[in-house]
């Protein structure tokens, strides 16, 4: 394929190590530039539901993911291809996850630094200064000279505190780092977003709290950054290479063959964008269902049921018997449900939350537990056992999980799709459970990674509408 290059005004966020501040500096930049008049979109490396909603509460267009491990570098460079915004006031703000340099592969090629690397974007570096004095310059010409080599452009430092301390860590960089500190942040806990279990409390939970929050620290950016020196850094980035169609106009689009049901509220909240825009791309009609208020299942040919925080609604959802039942039915009459991590909970027979047990759909033979501290955690590599609806056999998939709740039984002798090879999955060995059509399991699978999945579902929920259309006809 043809490509070109192309101007686009790109910074990635980033820190020494995780809990430094990069969210809330993302979400003060998002917010300040977004209120300046600029265009935003915002990028999360790794895999995040969380942060990327709180980006769009901040006045990003929107966020998506670029993930090394899971999409591999090339789908990471078709992906911020396809979605960096260009031309006039146009701005594209990488936020980092865990530390610069840290990932799985240990030359660091999936860590934000080879992110960063790959789509050639500068780098802010965020050090939290609280414990530090000279020796933070330490760290910063540390994070300089770590392969791969990431464009360090300059340093905010975050939670300082004092002036005098400030200035100690100012001079220190400067001189031993060479680049400068565009801003300094005062130890203040009204800056902190609010955290939960899983990280960040989500968007539809932290209300007008949350955007109060991302007020203070845009607030609070302007006053002590130089916001004029880092709007400059965006447009220091070099040209990106381009593939020809970058916003993939030239793919067929296709429409009307299914009605995919979409479970989306406050418990089911952990979506994808490009999995949603995956199945309508196929040719899905997507039918957004709430689990705690609509009482029963719309025409539907499929079900979605994603990931989120069940266990914050349980008692609403076990209350909506209609709709329990209703997808207890369709899931045993066949229809397609793919359910992950919150869907596979919703699945099963009940759930235990502090101390006590909610009715659920009862599809699946499982009875779920939470405990304190995560069951499963990281990325996922699994390998398909068999053929069946979804996945061929050994196929491998990359996706990841993160769920304080595990199977705390399972009865009988359940068919499962994938053997674990790294991660935990539903059993410990095994994820995936299947029966009939229905594919229920805790990896978080992205289309970008997982490219045939989103024409897998739809065209089963296809075959559901015909199959469903001719009973129709027949019992006339």
């Amino acid at each position: 394929m043809k490509r070109f290059e192309a101007a686009i005004p790109r910074l990635m966020v980033s820190a020494p190590g995780k809990s430094s501040g990069k969210t809330t500096i993302t979400l003060a930049l998002a917010r300040a530039f977004s209120d300046a008049g600029a265009r935003v979109m915002c990028f999360k490396k790794g895999p995040d539901y969380i942060d990327p909603a709180w980006h769009r509460m901040a006045g990003a267009l929107e966020s998506r993911n670029l993930d090394p491990w899971m999409m591999g570098e090339e789908g990471c460079l078709r992906a911020f291809g396809r979605h960096a915004l260009r031309g006039e006031g146009a701005l594209n703000l990488i936020e980092g996850n865990h530390g610069l340099h840290d990932g799985v592969s240990l030359d660091g090629s999936d860590s934000s630094a080879g992110l960063a690397s790959l789509i050639r974007a500068p780098v802010l570096l965020v050090v939290d200064a609280r414990s530090a004095g000279r020796g933070i310059a330490a760290i910063v010409r540390g994070m300089q000279e770590m392969e791969p080599r990431a464009d360090i452009r300059a340093v905010v430092l975050n939670r300082v505190r004092s002036d005098r301390q400030a200035e100690k860590q100012r001079q220190a960089i400067e001189r031993y780092c060479g680049i400068p500190v565009l801003g300094a942040l005062p130890l203040d806990e009204s800056l902190v977003i609010p955290e939960r279990h899983l990280g960040l409390t989500t968007v539809a939970e932290s209300g007008e709290g949350g955007l109060e929050s991302i007020a203070r620290a845009a607030d609070a950016i302007r006053r002590c950054c130089d916001m004029d020196a880092i709007l400059q850094l965006f447009s220091s980035a070099p040209p990106f290479l381009f593939d020809e169609d970058p916003a993939g106009e030239g793919e067929q689009s296709l429409s009307g063959r299914a009605r995919i049901g979409v479970f989306r509220d406050r418990a089911f909240c952990f979506y994808y964008p490009e999995n949603l825009e995956a199945l309508e791309r196929r040719g899905a009609e997507l039918v957004f269902i709430d689990s705690m208020r609509d009482r029963g299942l719309p025409p539907v040919d499929g079900l979605y049921i994603g990931g989120g925080f069940p266990e914050s609604f349980l008692e609403e959802i076990s209350a909506n018997r209609g709709l329990l039942e209703d997808v207890r039915r369709a899931a045993l009459s066949g229809m397609p449900v793919y359910a992950e991590c919150g869907g596979l909970i919703y699945l099963s027979r009940g759930a235990s939350w502090q101390g006590r047990r909610h009715r659920l759909s009862a599809v699946l033979p499982l009875e779920i537990d939470f405990q304190k501290r995560p069951a499963g955690h990281g990325y996922l590599e699994l390998k398909s056992l068999s053929c069946s609806p979804w996945f061929s056999e050994s196929e491998r998939v990359r996706a990841h999980e993160f769920h304080y709740s595990k199977a705390a039984s399972i009865e009988g002798r359940p068919r499962w799709q994938f053997d674990v090879l790294r991660g935990t999955g539903t059993s410990g060995d095994y994820d995936g459970l299947l029966m009939g059509n229905l594919f229920a399991s805790y990896a978080h699978i992205h289309a970008g990674a997982t490219p045939g999945w989103a024409e897998t579902f739809v065209s089963l929920a296809a075959i559901e509408r015909s199959r469903a259309a001719s009973a129709a006809s027949s019992s006339a």
